[in-house]
This record gives C-alpha cells, structure tokens and sequence, in this order.
C-alpha cells in the first residue's frame, strides 16, 4: 500500500496509475519500459484487479 492504495508486489507502484497510464494511450511495452520493477505479469494482475473491482461494484448496485 502507498497513500493507502494499492501497490503491485514488491513496488511502490499503485495500481491506480498503471491503469491511468494505460488509460492515456501508454503501451504496455512503454510502461515496462519506463519501470523496468514491472513485469508483464503486473500488468495483467492490474487488469485483472480493475475487472474483478467492477464486477464487485456493478453487484452492488444491482442488489
């Protein structure tokens, strides 16, 4: 955790900015780049992270 965020294993990168900079058009290959701590690995737990957090909220708000 970092602010009280959560971060990707073993960084201090918040998976809150991977997903903005992917959602600003950065190619995975760049955000590996500009992190060489990353793997793609950590990209893919940052996605998986972001659906499985819809999902929760979207039956939330159907319940």
């Amino acid at each position: 955790m970092r602010s009280g965020k959560p971060c990707l294993a073993g960084t201090r990168i918040t998976v809150a900015d991977v997903l903005e900079y992917l959602a600003s058009g950065m190619s995975q290959h760049s955000i590996l780049a500009d992190f060489p701590d990353l793997q793609p690995a950590h990209i893919q737990a940052v996605l998986r992270y972001a659906a499985e957090r819809e999902k929760r909220l979207s039956e939330l708000t159907v319940a």
